[in-house]
């Protein structure tokens, strides 16, 4: 008997080392990939605060008049820009149908541990639109 327990010495050893390893990894993975989710959820918050803040730029004189609601689209795109800008991301800014604003934001998150693998970097980008609605006393029109 003797023998054999000789030969099954430190076994538990490599187990807990590639157990380990495996388990770091692992960690690793959830870290970085809710980074990403996080990343994800911040550009689609900026995208659409970007959007709002383009779409609040209307052409003043149809709308008083009560006759159409249009963006104007050199204000809204250099509105949404500046925000974005000012918030440290780049995107694009599209405006269709004179009524919609739509913006695309993209960004990337700064791996923690898969680093060590050579990904540094995760991609993220977040659209969101913003439509014009017009009202009386409550009711679209």
């Amino acid at each position: 008997m003797r023998p054999r327990q000789a030969a099954e010495r430190g076994s538990i050893s490599i187990w807990l080392a590639l157990s380990s390893f495996v388990m770091i990894f692992l960690v690793g993975l959830a870290v970085d990939l809710g980074g990403q989710v996080h990343a994800q959820q911040r550009g689609h918050d900026l995208a659409a605060q970007a959007a709002r803040t383009g779409a609040e730029e209307v052409q003043a004189g149809p709308a008083i008049e009560g006759r159409t609601l249009a963006i104007d689209a050199a204000t809204a795109r250099a509105a949404a820009q500046q925000y974005l800008r000012a918030a440290g991301v780049t995107g694009t800014v599209t405006v269709t149908g004179g009524d919609s604003l739509t913006v695309t934001v993209q960004d990337s998150y700064r791996t923690k541990f898969l680093g060590l693998i050579g990904i540094t970097d995760l991609g993220v980008t977040s659209t969101a639109t913003a439509h014009l609605v017009r009202t009386l006393g409550g009711n679209p029109r």
